[in-house]
């Protein structure tokens, strides 16, 4: 099945003016654009904490480099 052309559309926008009448359809509208709103606000958040997890794994995982001098024995002097 694919995508909804413009005669689909019409017919299905004719539908909802049938069953909610012309005074209810700005209310819907607006309910379901605050919804969408809501909907798109938290999927934002959970992927930010999905990164953020992400990002703290990472940098605990990644073992601390030492530098070169700390990793040689010392040599005693005679």
């Amino acid at each position: 099945m694919g995508p909804l052309g413009y005669p689909e559309m019409v017919v299905i926008f004719l539908i909802i003016l049938l069953l909610f009448g012309a005074k209810k359809l700005p209310q819907l509208a607006r309910g379901l654009g605050k919804s969408m709103g809501e909907f798109k606000k938290a999927k934002d958040e959970f992927e930010h904490e999905i990164t953020r997890a992400e990002d703290e794994v990472t940098s605990e995982s990644t073992p601390k480099t030492s530098t070169s001098e700390e990793s040689k024995p010392r040599e005693e002097e005679s």
